[in-house]
C-alpha cells in the first residue's frame, strides 16, 4: 500500500511504524473473513481493511471524526485477522496507534472520559476491585438482571504447596483473576508442585499494564511494566526459569514488554529478558511429562474456548487442547473456534451490545454438543462466558488440578 504521511506524523514513532506497517498491507480482504464485527455489523470500516484506510486517511492529514474513533473502538483487538493476513500486516499494532492519535485529533465527550478513567482506576489494583465485587456479590439479590449476571459468585482461595524445590518459576497474580478467581494459581501452584516446580510470587508486582494500554493511556501501562520488572528482576537473577502468566491476555502483553520499552535505556534489556523468560502456563506443561501427575479425568466431556489472546497474540493455538487430550479428557470440537467471545478486556463494558451478540453466538457453539464444562484459558473470557453458560466454566489448568486430586 502507498503511502504519503504528513508532516504533523511523519517523524512522530508512532507514524514512522505505522507506515511501516501499512506499506505491508496489499488490501486483499482476506482479513474480514475471519474478523468477528465485520461478520456481524456488514460494514467495510468496521473490519480490518476498513479501519487500516481509516487509520491511513489519519496519517496523511484528513480530517478524521467521533465516526472514524467509533469504527476504530469496535475493534476487538481479538487479532484474529493477522491469523489470516498473507502480508504479516501487524494490525494489532497498528490499531493501538490509531486509536491513540484519533483520540489526540477528537477527544472524547465527558461520559466516556470518566468511564475509562474509572475503569483506568480500579481494574489495575486488585485490593479497589476486589472491594467493588465483594460489594457486588453482597447486593446481588436486589440489582438489576443485566448487573447481576456479571457478577461471579464468590470463589475462595484454596491453600497452595509450600515446598521447596531446586525449579522455580514467577507467576503473575493479575488483577481480576487474584480477585474473582483465586483458584486458577492455586491450582496452577499444586500442579507444578507435583512436577517438582517451585512458584515465587513477588509481593510488589501488579498489574501487566493491559487495561491502560488498550485504554490509550501509554504512558500509566509502561508505570505498571517497570514496576513489574522490577518486582521480578531479584528472582530473575536468582535463577528463575520462567515467567508464567494464567491469564492469556496478560501473557500476550508481557511477551511484548520488549517492543513496548524498546525506547527505554533503562529498561529496554531487562523488558527483553523478561519477554524471553515470559510463558502462559500451557507451554509450561506441554514440555512435561504429564504420566507423572497420575491423572483421572473419567473421561469428562469439555469444550475449550480458545481466547483470542492466546491462539491468535500469543500463536498457541492447539497447545492446551493437546495437553486436554493427554490428560485423558474428550474434547468436543467447537465450531468457529477462532471467533473472539467478546469479552475482550473492558470491550464487554464499553461495546456491550456487540459484546453481547458475540457472546450469544459463543455459547450456542460452546453448548451444541453439551459438555461437562466448559475450560477457557483466559480470565476475561472465564467471566464473560460463565455469566450465560448453564455448563460450569472454568481456566482449563482446574481441570488438570481436580485430575490429580481424584485420582
Amino acid at each position: 500500500m502507498q503511502t504519503r504521511i504528513s508532516e504533523q506524523y511523519k517523524h512522530r514513532p508512532q507514524g514512522q511504524e505505522a507506515d511501516r506497517i501499512l506499506r505491508a498491507c496489499v488490501h486483499c480482504g482476506f482479513c474480514t473473513a475471519t474478523c468477528p464485527t465485520y461478520q456481524l455489523l456488514g460494514d467495510e470500516l468496521d473490519g480490518p481493511r476498513g479501519r487500516i484506510y481509516l487509520i491511513k486517511q489519519l496519517l496523511e492529514g484528513n480530517k478524521v471524526t467521533r465516526k472514524t474513533q467509533q469504527h476504530l473502538d469496535r475493534c476487538l483487538s481479538c487479532r484474529s485477522c493477522e491469523t489470516t493476513c498473507p502480508s504479516g500486516v501487524e494490525y494489532g499494532r497498528l490499531v493501538d496507534i490509531g486509536r491513540e492519535l484519533v483520540e489526540e485529533e477528537v477527544g472524547r465527550n465527558t461520559i466516556d472520559n470518566i468511564q475509562r478513567l474509572i475503569l483506568r482506576k480500579i481494574l489495575p489494583y486488585p485490593e479497589r476491585l476486589g472491594l467493588f465485587l465483594r460489594l457486588g456479590q453482597l447486593l446481588k439479590p436486589i440489582l438489576p438482571g443485566f448487573i447481576k449476571q456479571k457478577i461471579p459468585a464468590r470463589q475462595q482461595s484454596t491453600p497452595r504447596p509450600q515446598l521447596q524445590h531446586p525449579r522455580k518459576m514467577l507467576i503473575l497474580e493479575g488483577c481480576v483473576q487474584s480477585s474473582a478467581t483465586p483458584a486458577t494459581n492455586a491450582a496452577t501452584a499444586r500442579v507444578l508442585d507435583h512436577l517438582g516446580i517451585q512458584l515465587i510470587s513477588p509481593g510488589d508486582a501488579g498489574c501487566c499494564g493491559a487495561a491502560s494500554h488498550h485504554l490509550s493511556a501509554p504512558e500509566e501501562a509502561l508505570t505498571f511494566m517497570r514496576r513489574n520488572i522490577d518486582a521480578w528482576w531479584p528472582s530473575i537473577e536468582a535463577g528463575a526459569e520462567a515467567l508464567i502468566m494464567t491469564a492469556s491476555g496478560c501473557g500476550a502483553v508481557i511477551k511484548d514488554y520488549a517492543y513496548l520499552l524498546r525506547h527505554d535505556a533503562d529498561y529496554a534489556d531487562k523488558a527483553q529478558r523478561i519477554s524471553e523468560l515470559a510463558r502462559d502456563i500451557s507451554e509450561v506443561l506441554n514440555a512435561e511429562d504429564l504420566d507423572s501427575l497420575n491423572l483421572n479425568n473419567t473421561a469428562q466431556k469439555v469444550s475449550f474456548h480458545s481466547p483470542c489472546t492466546l491462539q491468535h497474540g500469543m500463536k498457541l493455538d492447539g497447545v492446551v487442547e493437546n495437553i486436554l487430550t493427554r490428560a485423558g479428557f474428550e474434547l468436543l470440537p467447537v465450531q468457529d473456534a477462532h471467533l473472539c467471545c467478546g469479552s475482550a478486556g473492558t470491550y464487554s463494558i464499553l461495546q456491550a451490545e456487540i459484546s453481547q451478540q458475540l457472546l450469544d453466538n459463543k455459547i450456542h457453539a460452546l453448548e451444541k454438543k453439551k459438555p461437562d464444562v466448559i475450560a477457557t484459558a483466559n480470565i476475561g473470557c472465564q467471566l464473560h462466558l460463565a455469566s450465560q453458560a448453564h455448563a460450569p466454566v472454568k481456566h482449563w489448568i482446574e481441570l488438570i488440578d481436580e485430575g490429580i486430586q481424584t485420582a
